[in-house]
């Protein structure tokens, strides 16, 4: 068994659902840290973590003549509190580790951005050739299932935050948001300005723009990236509030004023 496919199944220990399965070529570590993004969490690397001292849980990677195993630690001084190969009981050594926290302490974990009551509009289409290019308005676009919108950057790999991974196929925002702020929809480099619709609570679930078929997978939350692309001051008011990260289920067509909601 992998270390990934052991880490997989200690977070499962502590959260009582699996990881999904990384997709063929896709990083483990890194598709486990996007599923766990959608649920508010995140794993926070232990900058010492043989002498790391924590009462709660945390997960170890030891290192023995074996390879590498995750073990589940607890406790001040931490012991293993989930070692089924005796990792720690002979010559393993603790040589990373991570502690499983919130990303907002404020939110849940379970539906950490609400439900998904209400609908919306596509208020704007956007699209860039290449990364850093500025955005075009686009009056519909064709949306291809696993890639993004076509002649977009994303669509081509040439994005940013091209993956591998979820959530680097489709960006949305709301225009609610940018209005209040001042901030023309261009500057914030997302590909779908939309109107009415809670786009937070679409974390996590499959929706609909049109007739294109998506799925939420996190918060675009704003960077130093798109306040040195854009204008500085954008992070602290847009925390929260700077769009969704989603990928495209089936492809079509996506035009001005297309109905969004979710599937469900």
């Amino acid at each position: 068994m992998s270390f990934e496919t052991e880490l997989s199944d200690r977070l499962e220990l502590i959260l009582g659902t699996p990881p999904p399965d990384a997709e063929l070529g896709s990083d483990p570590l890194l598709t486990t840290r996007q599923w766990l993004a959608e649920r508010n969490l995140g794993l926070v690397p232990v900058a010492d973590p043989a002498g790391f001292d924590w009462p709660g849980h945390w997960i170890a990677r030891v290192r023995t003549d074996g390879g590498d195993h995750a073990v589940v630690m607890f406790g001040s001084p931490s012991g293993p509190l989930y070692d089924p190969h005796r990792a720690l009981a002979g010559n393993g050594t603790v040589v990373e580790g991570w502690l499983l926290a919130r990303l907002d302490v404020h939110l849940p974990i379970d539906e950490p951005y609400g439900d998904a009551r209400s609908t919306g509009l596509v208020a704007a289409i956007l699209i860039a050739p290449t990364a850093e290019a500025p955005l075009v308005r686009r009056e519909s676009a064709n949306a291809i299932a696993g890639r993004g919108l076509e002649g977009d950057r994303y669509h081509d790999g040439h994005g940013t935050f091209s993956g591998p991974g979820r959530g680097y196929q489709l960006t949305l925002v709301e225009a609610e948001v940018l209005d209040e702020l001042g901030l023309p929809w261009e500057e914030a480099r997302r590909n779908i300005a939309t109107r009415g619709i809670d786009l937070n609570a679409l974390v996590g679930r499959r929706f609909t723009v049109g007739a294109v078929e998506c799925i939420g997978r996190r918060l675009a939350e704003p960077c130093a990236h798109l306040e040195r692309v854009s204008r500085p001051g954008l992070l602290r008011p847009l925390v929260h509030r700077a769009g969704l990260r989603a990928d495209i289920l089936s492809g079509g067509t996506i035009s001005l004023d297309d109905h969004i909601a979710a599937i469900g």
